[in-house]
């Protein structure tokens, strides 16, 4: 859905799906290509890695054009490209410095699978029959409450009838993925995995996995999926101690929740800002809360502008927070446009990039071809990405906030020779901060500088802020 850059791969012969624009959930010509000519618009942006949707081939009969249901986990979808072309993306992106992140799968495969057609063995799949769909619950592998019945349904239920569950009990299922990922980031040199629905998985096979490949690439990076908004749910799948704990980084949807609430309700004891202070207080939990994946939206939920009804300011709080906040951020394609989109209806969600498909009739990825509003937000991200590629205080110092008051929150990111203070201005109105509160952070600086309008500033007693603003301020001794 980013841009159409072979026209010749849109429908392929042997390929279930043709190309169909028109349809929300249909094939729409994006491909590997169109990312490699528009590296310099990402680059340009500010970010470092690039994670697509699983890229392997998704031969279903029904709707598959998001990628999860993978028919073949060793070749490219021919409508994206080739496995060549995907080296090639991989090679282009890192002389950019941009790593290329694989969305892999391991929870299940698509019904078109060979696996799945003539499996090698009678136990390669949990069965339907036995199991039906899964429950959805990804608490139940923590629980010591559980019954037997939910954890049985829970791992081995199918996510949805069109994928089959792979059993990874099974010692050659779990050989086949294990070696799978490392061909991978052998032969396209790969900077990360984020893996799919990780809670669902057999979490044994997924510690084992995670151990074996870290071992094997210390310096690497997973990232797994698991959707839940509780915190200590989450924090079992990256705990400070015990069994499972080798995952690098797990999504962190509490956050996220938190973000979308915090700009849009009024203040309270534990309503606006406060959404943000209550997550962040539980960070005790995570083995290492910087690694956690922060993000403002994703594939699979409204987009960010959607969730505060189109409003830039609020648009802006929302990156201000997130690239100066703990953790490793992830935006979606279209957020640096303000883009709209309703996760009640992914077919939409995901829409095409403007200007990626010859005869569009806007082209977002030059100055020109946005609208001033469009500029607006993309500058302000631009300017956000940019200078926090430059600042290891962002990425790995320190943490520190106080608790919000009357609809102001104030964080610090320091470490031994930088400092950043964050201040987030909920109200409506404008306001004076004094800063007394704060000098535990403030003492031995003098001045600062603003992120964002480079404005220094001398007086760091009383500071003036917009309503409706996020303040980031360099601060100088």
């Amino acid at each position: 859905r980013f841009a159409n850059g072979d026209e010749t791969n849109d429908s392929m012969p042997g390929m279930f799906q043709k190309l169909d624009r028109k349809e929300p959930f249909g094939r729409h010509g994006g491909d590997l290509k169109g990312i490699e000519d528009h590296l310099d618009y990402i680059q340009n942006l500010g970010v470092t890695a690039l994670w697509l949707n699983p890229a392997l081939e998704n031969n279903q009969q029904e709707e598959s054009y998001h990628g999860y249901a993978i028919t073949d986990f060793y070749k490219i979808d021919s409508r994206l490209g080739t496995n060549e072309s995907y080296q090639r993306l991989a090679k282009k992106s890192q002389e950019k410095g941009l790593k290329l992140i694989m969305d892999m799968v391991f929870n299940h495969s698509g019904k078109e699978h060979w696996f799945f057609k003539d499996p090698p063995s009678k136990d390669w799949y949990h069965s339907f029959t036995e199991y039906g769909t899964t429950n959805y619950r990804v608490a139940v592998p923590m629980d010591i409450n559980a019954s037997d019945f939910d954890v049985q349904k829970m791992e081995k239920g199918w996510f949805v009838p069109q994928m089959p569950d792979l059993n990874q009990t099974n010692k050659h299922v779990a050989r086949y993925l294990t070696q799978n990922s490392i061909w991978w980031i052998e032969y396209a040199q790969l900077g990360g995995i984020r893996m799919d629905t990780y809670g669902y998985n057999d979490n044994n096979f997924m510690e084992k996995w995670c151990k074996e490949l870290l071992t094997e690439y210390p310096n690497f990076t997973i990232v797994g999926e698991v959707w839940e908004e509780r915190i200590f749910t989450t924090s079992f799948y990256r705990p400070k101690s015990g069994y499972y704990g080798s995952l690098s980084s797990v999504t962190d949807f509490a956050l996220n929740r938190a973000l979308k609430e915090a700009f849009n309700q009024q203040e309270g004891w534990d309503t606006g800002l406060a959404n943000i202070y209550y997550i962040l207080a539980q960070d005790m939990l995570y083995k290492d809360p910087t690694y956690n994946l922060i993000f403002l939206d994703n594939h699979d939920m409204s987009r960010y502008a959607t969730s505060v009804a189109g409003d830039i300011s609020k648009q802006k709080m929302g990156f201000a927070t997130l690239l100066t906040m703990r953790g490793i951020p992830q935006l979606l394609y279209g957020i640096e446009l303000g883009m709209l989109g309703d996760g009640g209806n992914h077919g939409t969600l995901r829409a095409d990039m403007p200007g990626g498909w010859k005869g569009d009739p806007a082209n977002v990825f030059t100055e020109a071809g946005r609208t001033p509003q469009q500029n607006e937000v993309f500058s302000y991200l631009r300017t956000l990405l940019n200078w926090r590629k430059q600042k290891p205080v962002i990425h790995t110092g320190k943490f520190m906030h106080f608790i919000p008051e009357n609809g102001i929150y104030v964080y610090f990111r320091y470490n031994d020779s930088e400092s950043v203070m964050v201040i987030l201005n909920n109200n409506a109105d404008p306001k004076t901060l004094d800063t007394k509160r704060f000098q535990e952070r403030l003492n031995g600086f003098s001045s600062g500088k603003n992120v964002v309008t480079n404005e220094t500033l001398s007086n760091l007693q009383n500071l003036s802020l917009a309503g409706k603003s996020a303040t980031i301020i360099e601060l100088k001794k």
